[in-house]
């Protein structure tokens, strides 16, 4: 048996950079004294100073951040109040439709179940007193109901103007 040896092509090692090369890829400008920062000592006072600036404006910040949480909170609330109103409103004006096309259906039914045309008007103007009534009773209601939610809201949005008002003259 006769052993045969194959010599594998050796991979090529990488170039050996040259040393002004390996010199110029860690600083570009390694001897330019226009980008070297001089050396000093920056005063006590002067680190104080700017000590007391940084926590003077975070503090500021904090306080502003409140102030504003606060607010928003005030606007959620007032924006609350004033969904729930107009919810109300819509329901008592739907309530009132309701009610007037209830009456309209039972006035024509009866209309239908007349004999004379004496029983025809004494019908249309008894139908014509009570629905002048509800309305007038309707109307009242909704007006009641337009001031109790306007007031509701303008209590809601002064409370909030006035602890705003009152927050940043405390700070």
């Amino acid at each position: 048996m006769t052993e045969t040896k194959t010599a594998a092509a050796a991979p090529k090692a990488p170039r050996a950079k040259t040393a002004k090369a390996a010199e110029a890829t860690v600083s570009a400008f390694p001897n330019f004294e226009a980008f070297t920062m001089p050396k000093m000592e920056i005063p006590a006072v002067t680190r104080e100073m700017a000590e007391k600036s940084i926590e003077q404006a975070r503090e500021a910040y904090a306080k502003l951040k409140t102030a504003a949480e606060d607010a928003t909170d005030l606007l959620e609330d007032g924006f609350e109040t004033t969904r729930r109103g107009v919810l109300d409103f819509n329901h008592k004006a739907v309530d009132a439709a309701r009610t007037n096309t209830d009456a309209t259906f039972q006035f024509v039914k009866d209309l239908f179940e007349v004999k004379t045309l004496a029983e025809a008007i004494e019908l249309q103007t008894s139908f014509a007193r009570a629905q002048f009534d509800a309305f007038g009773a309707q109307a009242k209601d909704m007006q009641e109901l337009s001031t109790k939610l306007a007031g509701e809201m303008n209590e809601t949005f002064k409370g909030a103007v006035e602890k705003a008002s009152k927050d940043f003259k405390a700070a």
